[in-house]
C-alpha cells in the first residue's frame, strides 16, 4: 500500500500546480525503495516505479562523480589547475582548479554562448565542448558561488582526456554501471522517457524542444542529459554517502562546503548568504527559499533539475529521496510545493 500521507501531498501538490504526475523514490538505510506515484505524464501516460525522467542538474552528481572516481583512482587531484588537464581552455586562468569547478567558484558563467554553440539541428557534445573550451571567466574564482553548467562541460571534457574514452562511454563506466543504475546519456533510451508539460522558449512544441525531443537527448549534456528512473536518480546521491564507489575521504570532502562561506547561487531569488556546496552535491545548509524543506537538516545534500526533480540524502536518518514530476521547474513548482512532500516523506519515518 502506498504511504497515503505522501501520496496525499503529492496530490496536493498536483492540484495546485497543475503537475500532471509525480513519482517519488524513498530509500530508508538498507531497506527496499518505496515509490509512491500517482498521475500522468503529459502524454497521459500513466507513470510506474520505472518510468524514466530527464533528471537535467541532477545530471551534474553523475558527472562529479566520474570525476571523483579518477581522483579516487591518482588519475585526477581535486587541487589540479584546470590547465595542467585542458591548457586549451579559455577559463584555465589562475586559481581555476578542478575544486573549484566542482563548486561553481570558478568565476565560470552560467551557460556557454550562442555564439558558439546555437541550440539548432546540428549541435552535438563535441560542439558544445569546444563552446565550454571557448567560454572565458566572467569574474575571478574565489569571490562568489555562481551555480551553471560551463565548469561541469569542462569537467567532463577533462574525464574524457584522462579516461580516453567519450564522455557518455566514461561515465558509464565509471559511474552508471557501477552502480546499476538505469540511465543513458546521448543514447536513446529503449523506451519513452515521462513527457513533461508546459515547457517553455522559443523551441516549445518543435522537434527540438529541451527535455522532451530525441535532439536534447542525443546531445549527450554532462550537466543536464542524463535519462534515469527514480531508482537511478537515488543511486546517484547515495553514492556520496554510501561505501562502495568513492573512498571514505572523498565522500566525506564530497558533502562538506568546499565553497569557504562564500553567498552566491543560481540567480535571484536563489541567492542565498552563504551558499554551502560541495564536490558536486549542493548542501541544504539554512537556504531560503529551498526545494527541500528544512527539516532535512543543514547538512544534508542533493541536487535539483530544471525538468522538475530533486534527488536529496538525509544523514541523520540515513534517507534518500527521489522527487520527479512532468512538469518542468520554471513555473516554480518545485520550489513552492515540493519541500511539502519531503516535508511527509521524512515525517512518515518508521519510528
Amino acid at each position: 500500500m502506498p504511504n497515503e500521507t505522501i501520496l496525499a501531498a503529492m496530490r496536493q501538490v498536483m492540484q495546485a500546480s497543475q503537475v500532471p504526475g509525480i513519482v517519488v523514490g524513498i530509500a530508508r538505510g538498507d531497506q527496499p525503495i518505496e515509490y509512491v506515484q500517482a498521475g500522468t505524464d503529459a502524454r497521459g501516460a500513466e507513470l510506474r516505479a520505472d518510468t524514466l525522467f530527464t533528471v537535467a542538474s541532477i545530471s551534474k552528481l553523475a558527472t562529479a562523480l566520474a570525476v571523483l572516481r579518477l581522483c579516487d583512482a591518482g588519475v585526477l587531484a581535486l587541487d589540479d589547475p584546470l590547465g595542467q588537464h585542458l591548457p586549451e581552455a579559455l577559463a584555465a586562468q589562475p586559481g581555476v582548479t578542478l575544486r573549484a569547478l566542482l563548486c561553481h567558484t570558478a568565476g565560470l558563467p552560467i551557460d556557454v554562448s550562442p555564439r558558439h554553440a546555437a541550440y539548432a539541428p546540428g549541435l552535438d557534445w563535441h560542439a558544445l565542448g569546444m563552446a565550454c573550451l571557448l567560454t572565458p571567466p566572467d569574474g575571478p574564482p574565489g569571490r562568489r558561488v555562481q551555480y551553471g553548467n560551463v565548469g561541469y562541460g569542462l569537467l567532463a571534457l577533462v574525464v574524457e582526456r584522462r579516461a580516453e574514452l567519450p564522455f557518455a562511454e566514461a561515465l558509464g563506466q565509471l559511474v552508471l554501471r557501477p552502480l546499476g543504475a538505469e540511465a543513458y546519456l546521448g543514447a536513446e533510451p529503449p523506451r519513452a522517457p515521462a513527457k513533461l508539460a508546459h515547457v517553455r522558449g522559443q523551441h516549445a512544441g518543435t522537434p527540438l524542444e529541451p527535455f522532451n525531443s530525441r535532439f536534447w537527448r542525443s546531445l549527450a549534456l554532462p550537466w543536464a542529459g542524463l535519462v534515469t528512473t527514480t531508482a537511478g536518480a537515488l543511486a546517484l546521491v547515495r553514492a556520496f554517502h554510501d561505501p562502495g564507489l568513492l573512498s571514505a575521504g572523498l565522500r566525506a570532502d564530497a558533502t562538506r562546503d568546499q565553497t569557504g562561506g562564500l553567498n552566491g547561487g543560481f540567480v535571484e531569488p536563489l541567492y542565498w548568504e552563504p551558499c554551502p556546496w560541495g564536490l558536486g552535491p549542493e548542501i541544504r545548509g539554512n537556504k531560503s527559499p529551498h526545494w527541500v524543506a528544512a527539516a532535512a537538516g543543514p547538512a544534508s545534500f542533493g541536487h535539483s533539475g530544471a525538468s522538475g526533480c530533486v534527488a536529496w540524502y538525509v544523514p541523520g536518518s540515513d534517507t534518500a529521496f527521489a522527487i520527479a514530476g512532468t512538469r518542468t521547474a520554471d513555473s516554480g513548482w518545485l520550489l513552492r510545493r515540493a519541500p511539502a512532500i519531503g516535508a511527509a516523506v521524512l515525517a512518515s519515518a518508521p519510528g
